[in-house]
């Protein structure tokens, strides 16, 4: 999963929340050094990539992927499952996605010296980008896939992604109803949220 469905399966707790986006920013030296919530943050957000990884429905779309995508199709799960979190939002959330989004910003900004150095550094431009929301829309979807394609060495096409979507909506769909409602499941049970 990415920022906005690791934010939004933080139980409402803002140093959870923390600590679930600070979490690919950090080593395991830097990230042990956190305590607190900010460490259960980590270490759910932690729990959220692994069940993702081995969900079924994950491993049935990264097969799809695979052929366009090779090594990156599991990142390629990743944001196209935040697509789809951002197309079935009010599945799950009585606020509205904008209204979410512009809740999280400024707990980031309060908690910025609890951040790592590398996310400190670039946190006000991508909080102007509004990158909760990079995968709103196929249009928003896509210039955040062409920066990810011109950040990687090997041949990526996550560019791709769109045609991806296009071409499965509707088994992508399926499969991400049945795969984000069992993690919001285990989500409570391993927070109690």
């Amino acid at each position: 999963m990415n920022f906005l469905a690791h934010c939004y399966l933080s139980c409402s707790n803002e140093d959870m929340l923390i600590g679930n986006i600070i979490t690919d920013f950090t080593n395991k030296r830097q990230a042990d050094a956190y305590t607190g919530e900010i460490q259960k943050g980590i270490e759910l957000h932690r729990k959220i990539d692994n069940y993702t990884d081995k969900h079924s429905a994950s491993l049935e779309l990264r097969s799809l992927l695979r052929k366009r995508h090779g090594k990156y199709a599991s990142v390629v799960v990743d944001l196209v499952w935040d697509y789809f979190l951002c197309q079935n939002w009010s599945l799950y959330s009585g606020a509205t996605l904008r209204d979410f989004a512009d809740s999280i910003y400024p707990i980031v900004l309060k908690n910025k010296d609890s951040l790592p150095n590398n996310l400190k550094g670039r946190i006000n431009n991508m909080i102007s980008d509004d990158f909760l929301l990079a995968y709103k829309n196929k249009d928003r979807m896509l210039r955040s896939l062409q920066w990810m394609d011109n950040r990687v060495k090997y041949p990526s096409n996550f560019v791709g992604a769109i045609n991806d979507i296009e071409e499965n909506e509707d088994l992508t769909q399926t499969l991400f109803i049945t795969f984000f409602q069992d993690l919001v499941n285990y989500v409570e049970i391993e927070c109690g949220c």
